[in-house]
């Protein structure tokens, strides 16, 4: 090749042709960066309309996450349907909650509830006595429940994800039941699709009055970034021992939506805040592109 009747050597070429593809590709610096201070070891964010990986750190290993599972808890019973109908809430919560020391929505055996009113319970608070109450009814039973949920994740291609447990306590394992950042994106992708579920889970309080057959029940939503975030508008925070901190989560803003997800953002059970620094940085970087 030559420039100005100079003979180039092929290292000068190779130099010029980098400089010419940079140059017509302005976007190729943006494509190669990365969000800064992230800590979870594996995580993801992506265009939540297609889809498009924006940035992702082995996002395919998997892992266990926690309670982000009722997401998928919360899918299969609103696609079944009938969210008006009554629950009983069965005795077994009581054993359940106290072998994992769960995190509940403070229901007693024998309330009756609807199962609308049951998935604000789940989703909120992250009530895991609520979970069981509503696999119990929409299996119906316990292990039935289980099997929609993986049938469902193999309906939605996620291969790499599986359930032992409705509410994603350690049961049988603490890694039994498990999934990848990957796979949880998607999910929460087809999640946030259902108008319902989009409702719930944007919602920071909900009160169910006394009433025949249950008390009064006040529930908070867990998810820290829906007040801490503009933009933000779900999904589900979630913790075991083994899982650390998570949080599945979506934003908005202007035509843009963001979807991701971290997973072991901390291992202490007391620092729920360090998925909610992650967040805010991949947000911040994806928003920014």
């Amino acid at each position: 090749m030559r420039v100005a009747g100079r003979l180039l050597s092929a290292v000068a070429v190779t130099g010029l042709v980098a400089g010419c593809l940079a140059a017509a590709a302005p976007g190729a610096r943006a494509a190669t960066s990365a969000p800064t201070g992230v800590r979870a070891p594996w995580a993801e964010v992506a265009n939540a309309v297609s889809g498009a990986d924006l940035w992702s750190r082995t996002s395919v290993t998997k892992r266990p996450m926690g309670s982000i599972t009722k997401v998928m808890t919360a899918y299969v019973v609103i696609e079944t349907g009938g969210l008006g109908r009554v629950v009983t809430v069965p005795a077994g919560i009581t054993a359940y909650d106290k072998k994992f020391d769960a995190s509940t929505a403070g229901l007693v055996p024998g309330e009756k509830l609807t199962a609308l009113q049951l998935l604000y319970a789940m989703l909120l608070p992250s009530g895991c006595d609520a979970a069981y109450a509503l696999a119990a009814a929409y299996g119906p039973g316990l292990g039935k429940f289980i099997a929609r949920m993986n049938a469902t994740a193999a309906k939605l291609g996620l291969s790499k994800t599986h359930f032992t447990d409705f509410s994603g306590l350690p049961n049988p394992g603490a890694y039994t039941t498990y999934s990848t950042a990957r796979d949880l994106v998607s999910l929460g992708r087809d999640a946030m699709r259902l108008a319902l579920f989009r409702q719930v889970v944007a919602t920071r309080s909900y009160r169910v009055a006394a009433g025949a057959g249950h008390r009064a029940h006040t529930w908070l939503n867990r998810n820290l970034l829906l007040t801490s975030y503009s933009g933000a508008i779900g999904i589900k925070p979630g913790f075991t021992a083994a899982a650390g901190q998570c949080l599945l989560f979506e934003a908005r803003r202007g035509a843009v939506t963001l979807i991701g997800v971290v997973l072991h953002s901390s291992s202490s059970v007391n620092d729920p805040n360090a998925t909610i620094r992650d967040a805010t940085a991949m947000l911040n970087w994806g928003f920014s592109r």
